[in-house]
């Protein structure tokens, strides 16, 4: 995933660019970068934040960026933003991308007789690309356009020109885009809670599609209008969300509160109280706890001085190892409860497992796990979702397997929670992870928390179906 964020200010935009760009932290874990442009010059600097927080890589140089115009990038994938001079003109571009084509791309480039400079341990850096493709266009508007139509998976980016930034949001809105206006000027982000407390309110949803134009003296400018179709990812509401953050102006922590109740209306299980596994699961633990009227207890916190959500090791063992010392149970609350734990989603089933095991060992008598989305089936192809790579990294996609041997013919009978298939699935898991009751929100139940039509959302994870790909 990624997140992005620019400012084009009446004055030095450094402050709120780093502060920006530091609200996206949950958003990615491998590189950082920044860059503001001062009316001659580009100033840049990129970091390696895999075993740091944003922050303690650029606070001590923030007298560098010298400028009024500035963007910056979290990302789970490439260096960036890219420094670019074209028949354009000079500019700056950040993206929130997956590009599965990229070997292809990058093949018609080269065969337009143009160069990569990025390469990173030989690999093509993706902003890169798009930068290249965008050159290939008579303005940014043609050559954002290229994008569009020549990736398959995602793209979304800001472009940093001498005047402005431009914003053009993922062909089907897959990632967001939204705008905010205060006395200094305006900010471009992918989340809206990001410019909040640096005094700016939002005043433009860019839409799917859509290309904008951010200027002082223009304000908003449009330069293409939407797409009118929609794939805006759900799990966005689900998990890579920050609570305060908006999407369509849809609140993440109310869409979770949602499920929780959705959740609530149907399950009876006898429980002496509900707790959460935080932090994506404490909105659902809430609402599920008011749908039920049963009270909400911690029993298990996560330590956050140290251990932020952004903190997470590349290497497989050691997520398993951060994610379990992140969570500290309460065994005053746990001795001899029944209690059910409210989850964002079950992807490995390695860590939930291991959490349970915990709960079971500090006295629990009775763990029920709720899941506020339904099975994860599919890998995820447009955003760089942790189990998109290989679909076998799924624990359900490994149970089916199991019970069907190597043939997907019936996967369709596992998305269907009327099914026998179904049952058998989730069963399947309730033992794998060890619990007392195993049960996820329906596919319907989400559709419905979050307030969009079902043919707006890409909902590719649960059920295989998706367009523009």
């Amino acid at each position: 995933m990624g997140g992005f964020f620019g400012t084009v200010s009446r004055h030095p935009c450094v402050k709120d660019l780093f502060y920006g760009v530091d609200y996206h932290s949950h958003l990615g874990t491998k590189r950082a970068g920044m860059v503001t442009y001062d009316g001659a010059l580009f100033h840049r600097s990129i970091h390696d934040i895999e075993n740091s927080y944003f922050r303690t890589k650029f606070c001590d140089e923030l007298g560098k960026f010298v400028g009024n115009i500035g963007i910056g990038v979290i990302s789970d994938t490439d260096a960036q933003p890219i420094v670019v001079n074209s028949h354009l003109g000079k500019f700056a571009i950040c993206t929130v991308a997956k590009i599965n084509n990229l070997d292809d791309l990058v093949d018609h480039c080269l065969d337009q007789r143009q160069h990569f400079a990025e390469l990173s341990s030989g690999a093509t850096n993706p902003t890169e690309l798009m930068a290249l493709l965008i050159t290939q266009g008579e303005d940014f508007v043609d050559g954002i356009r290229i994008v569009y139509e020549k990736v398959k998976g995602s793209c979304s980016m800001l472009i940093m020109t001498a005047d402005g930034i431009i914003a053009a949001r993922d062909r089907y809105g897959r990632t967001p885009i939204v705008v905010g206006k205060g006395e200094e000027g305006y900010v471009v982000a992918s989340e809206s809670h990001s410019y909040i407390n640096l005094d700016y309110t939002t005043c433009y949803n860019v839409a799917p599609g859509e290309i904008i134009k951010v200027t002082l003296d223009g304000g908003v400018q449009q330069l293409l209008p939407p797409n009118p179709k929609s794939q805006i990812c759900s799990f966005l509401w689900i998990y890579y969300g920050y609570p305060a953050a908006d999407y369509e102006g849809i609140n993440v922590e109310e869409t979770r509160y949602n499920e929780g109740c959705e959740m609530g209306k149907e399950d009876r299980v006898d429980i002496d109280y509900v707790s959460a596994i935080p932090d994506s699961g404490i909105g659902m633990a809430l609402g599920y706890s008011n749908e039920r009227r049963v009270p909400y207890k911690r029993g298990v916190v996560k330590y956050t001085p140290t251990w932020s959500r952004s903190f997470m090791p590349v290497n497989q063992s050691q997520r398993e190892h951060v994610a379990k010392m992140k969570l500290i149970p309460n065994r005053a609350l746990l001795e001899g409860k029944k209690v059910a734990f409210c989850d964002d989603s079950i992807v490995r089933g390695t860590q939930l497992r291991d959490n349970v095991k915990m709960l079971y060992d500090y006295g629990a008598k009775e763990v029920h796990v709720r899941i506020s989305c339904p099975p994860l089936l599919f890998g995820c192809p447009f955003l760089n979702f942790s189990a998109s790579k290989n679909v076998m990294e799924l624990i359900t996609r490994r149970c089916i397997k199991e019970m069907e041997g190597n043939d997907d013919a019936n996967i369709d009978k596992y998305c269907d929670p009327t099914t026998l298939e179904y049952a058998n699935l989730v069963e399947m898991l309730r033992q794998h992870v060890g619990v007392d009751t195993l049960k996820f929100n329906t596919l319907e139940s989400v559709v419905k928390a979050i307030g969009l039509p079902k043919s707006k959302l890409c909902t590719h994870c649960f059920d295989g179906s998706s367009y523009g790909f």
